[in-house]
């Protein structure tokens, strides 16, 4: 229906979603794991095409329930702009139940309070924001633009104003050297932002990305396997000590074992399916399937 900007990005839970570019690619860009947008200079799209395209969408899509507004940055957009979007939207699509977008720790901590309220109360309602790590230092080494404090702080303030929290972390991001220093600050960062859902992905990296990753990481890169992997997600979801229910899912295409629960009441059995996947190492997909 549209002529989209490609590549063009959603997070897998917005699969149904109808997708509106309000601004293109990402105004940090500098994620050495990441390359989504490395293709794209970040601009924020003219408010009348926006429209245009609402309008389109209104009248062969009327029934839609949930917008994704992309790219990765929306909410780098001036407020003033992001309410009349969000006020241009509502009343054409009746049956919408949420607006989510993807949210950067530190978009998130340059809106004030009264901003982040006023976005909210115009139909923004579901953040999607990359943790990744909570470990400061891995979070310098891959270029994060954020620390454990600053992201636990983004969460916070989204929180405080109403909005609903998704968060991804990445297994193996510190490969084999940082693991355990990698899941256990992850775990402290979960534990202290307690976002309504947290994502497990593993790491991979393209071609495309893999070298500037090596080069900034500054270091011999061990990568973690599989079973290390499991590993890690055992000591991650053992250490994960919420205040408010968190939905926790690793089942991710990236991932060699899919787990979730819901913390605090799922804890338990998500352990003990781990621990029969440790002692069943043949129920891991096939070796090869995912490459570092």
């Amino acid at each position: 229906m549209f002529d989209y900007d490609y590549p063009l990005y959603r997070p897998p839970s917005e699969a149904r979603s109808l997708i509106f570019q309000v601004t293109l690619g990402c105004s940090f860009n500098k994620c050495s794991y990441c390359n989504m947008y490395r293709s794209k200079e970040y601009s924020e799209r003219p408010l009348e095409e926006i429209k245009s395209e609402i309008d389109l969408a209104a009248r062969h899509m009327p029934g839609t329930t949930r917008i994704f507004l992309a790219d990765g940055d929306a909410l780098n957009l001036p407020t003033d702009t992001m309410i009349q979007i969000l006020d241009y939207i509502r009343p054409r699509f009746p049956n919408l139940e949420r607006i989510s977008c993807y949210a950067m720790p530190q978009n998130i901590l340059k809106k004030s309070p009264e901003e982040l309220q006023k976005i909210y109360t115009a139909g923004l309602t579901m953040f999607y924001i990359g943790i990744e790590s909570g470990s400061d230092i891995i979070l310098k080494k891959v270029t994060k633009g954020a620390t454990g404090q600053t992201i636990i702080k983004s969460c916070q303030k989204a929180k405080d104003a109403g909005y609903t929290i998704s968060c991804m972390i990445i297994l193996g991001l510190g490969g084999k050297t940082y693991s355990r220093q990698h899941i256990e600050d992850t775990a402290k960062v979960l534990s202290a932002a307690a976002p309504n859902y947290v994502g497990a992905l593993t790491l991979h990296l393209e071609d495309g990305i893999r070298d500037e990753f090596l080069t900034k990481f500054k270091e011999p890169f061990l990568p973690i396997d599989d079973s290390e992997a499991l590993s890690e997600l055992e000591l991650l979801v053992s250490k994960i000590e919420p205040s408010a229910e968190v939905v926790f899912r690793a089942n991710h295409g990236s991932n060699a074992y899919p787990i979730g629960g819901t913390f605090p009441q799922d804890k338990q059995a998500m352990m003990e399916k781990i621990s029969y996947l440790k002692s069943h190492p043949e129920l891991c997909r096939p070796v090869g399937f995912r490459g570092f």
